[in-house]
């Protein structure tokens, strides 16, 4: 079989009633989500999740498609492996391949990734110092949690630089890349949506405070870092919010799940 015809076959061979196929409605619903959050950017930015057990192989936003169109049968089947991929008619985004092929590869317990220039995260993203400061149960959440990338240098265009990326995240969850944007992975769409939208509004809160040129009331390390300890005693808590908000989808947009 051709490379270009085996890709497309993969892609669109998946039983609607497999886990996989489930996979493909969550991460839709991702999609139409963040469209209707305001935190996508024309037809940029990209989600993706991962499909096998190493990571290797994972589903993503195919090239240029608005997030408020995309179903769970448009998204791609790639292979971060696979040298080919750029040179199909149907290649993805040559920076979403090179910032989500690199990362499934290097950082396998990311199952799933979600990358936006988000208006409030990207605005935090841009300043000198873009540290969240904890000055709110939301903000505190992520006392300690983030990682800051300053080495921007322009469009992605080349996997060493996701590989470069992959090795700044480490083990953390989220990462604000300056002059750019925010970057989220979890082990789930649920948990990723969950800490990007939790990531969004606390950078919104931090934004609104700034602007009132008045003194901030940051809290003290240790009860930052015990607000978010218990942000963690809520492990069931992002699959609630996820399943709520595709309930919403279901009686609006249903066709997301097609």
């Amino acid at each position: 079989m051709a490379a270009t015809q085996q890709h497309t076959t993969l892609a669109a061979s998946k039983p609607r009633q497999t886990a996989d196929w489930a996979m493909r409605v969550d991460l839709a619903a991702a999609f139409r989500l963040a469209a209707r959050n305001q935190w996508h950017e024309a037809v940029a930015n990209h989600f993706s999740l991962a499909v096998s057990d190493d990571g290797r192989q994972f589903l993503m936003n195919p090239r240029w498609r608005h997030f408020s169109r995309i179903r769970a049968r448009d998204l791609q089947l790639l292979d971060s492996e696979d040298a080919a991929t750029m040179q199909r008619p149907d290649a993805p985004d040559p920076s979403a391949w090179c910032i989500h092929g690199a990362l499934h590869a290097a950082r396998p317990q990311a199952r799933c990734i979600m990358h936006l220039h988000s208006p409030y995260a990207t605005a935090i993203a841009c300043l000198a110092d873009p540290t969240i400061l904890p000055i709110d149960q939301n903000t505190a959440r992520f006392h300690g949690r983030v990682a800051i990338d300053l080495a921007y240098g322009g469009i992605v265009d080349d996997r060493a630089e996701g590989h470069r990326m992959s090795e700044v995240l480490g083990d953390r969850k989220v990462m604000l890349l300056g002059n750019h944007g925010v970057l989220v992975v979890g082990a789930t769409v649920a948990e990723t949506y969950d800490t990007l939208y939790y990531l969004e509004m606390a950078c919104r809160t931090l934004v609104l405070a700034y602007s009132t040129q008045r003194p901030l009331n940051v809290m003290s390390d240790a009860l930052a870092e015990a607000t978010a300890r218990d942000w963690e005693q809520y492990p069931s808590y992002a699959q609630a919010h996820f399943d709520e908000m595709k309930k919403l989808l279901d009686s609006t947009e249903p066709d997301y799940a097609e």
